[in-house]
């Protein structure tokens, strides 16, 4: 392994402490914000984008951050079928959201991981803060909205999608600055946003949660 199994064992904890605050978290406010069921989830959904630079700054192996991504897969699937922790999944509307998340991170890990972190970061991150951010704030914020195949978006969630997703892009960039690594230039990570609000738009059943972070990665990559 790249890093010695004391740095790993650290890079676990840290990802591993991080995800259950996550759910604690989840837990808490879905029992004082009863009626906003989509508040927990996008808690869970905004935050995880964390895990990516805890594992890029801790130095996580690939042969360790590839089966935890599928298996946390694995574990959103049951969670799915099953709600066995219904503050991450219940919204009261059929998406596959959560699967999808997880299984784009896997496959981003599985194509970047560790040579081209900033790319698995850069897509994990748009999507988490980005389209958390729409989430959140599109049906908060009165705005002029309009349907696309039968989903509500609004100028306030698109805004706050490219918003996010340009200012994680920036910061990712700086990231990558910092380590040495290739990196896109502002007209390439204003493309990557465009991108990314477009997907958000056009997808149905929570699937914007796989296209978004595998384009945004590749783009990331291709264009750095």
């Amino acid at each position: 392994m790249a890093a010695g199994w004391s740095q790993q064992l650290l890079g676990v904890a840290a990802v591993a402490g991080w995800l259950a605050l996550l759910a604690l978290g989840a837990l808490q406010v879905r029992r004082r914000w009863n009626g906003q069921r989509e508040w927990s989830r996008k808690l869970v959904h905004i935050g995880t984008g964390a895990v990516v630079p805890i594992a890029w700054a801790t130095g996580i192996d690939r042969l360790i951050a590839i089966p935890a991504a599928g298996l946390i897969t694995l574990l959103a699937a049951m969670n799915h079928r099953f709600r066995l922790l219904p503050a991450i999944e219940d919204v009261g509307r059929a998406s596959f959201g959560t699967i999808a998340y997880g299984a784009s991170i896997t496959l981003l890990l599985l194509q970047f991981w560790p040579q081209q972190p900033a790319a698995v970061a850069a897509g994990v991150l748009v999507m988490a803060v980005g389209d958390g951010l729409a989430g959140l704030l599109g049906p908060l914020v009165s705005s002029p909205c309009w349907l696309v195949w039968g989903q509500r978006k609004s100028i306030v969630g698109t805004g706050a999608m490219a918003a996010g997703s340009l200012a994680m892009l920036l910061l990712v960039r700086q990231l990558a600055i910092a380590a040495g690594l290739p990196h896109p230039e502002l007209p390439a990570l204003l493309a990557i946003t465009t991108t990314a609000v477009v997907l958000e738009q056009v997808a149905v059943g929570g699937l914007d949660n796989f296209t978004v972070p595998l384009a945004a990665g590749w783009l990331w990559q291709r264009l750095s």
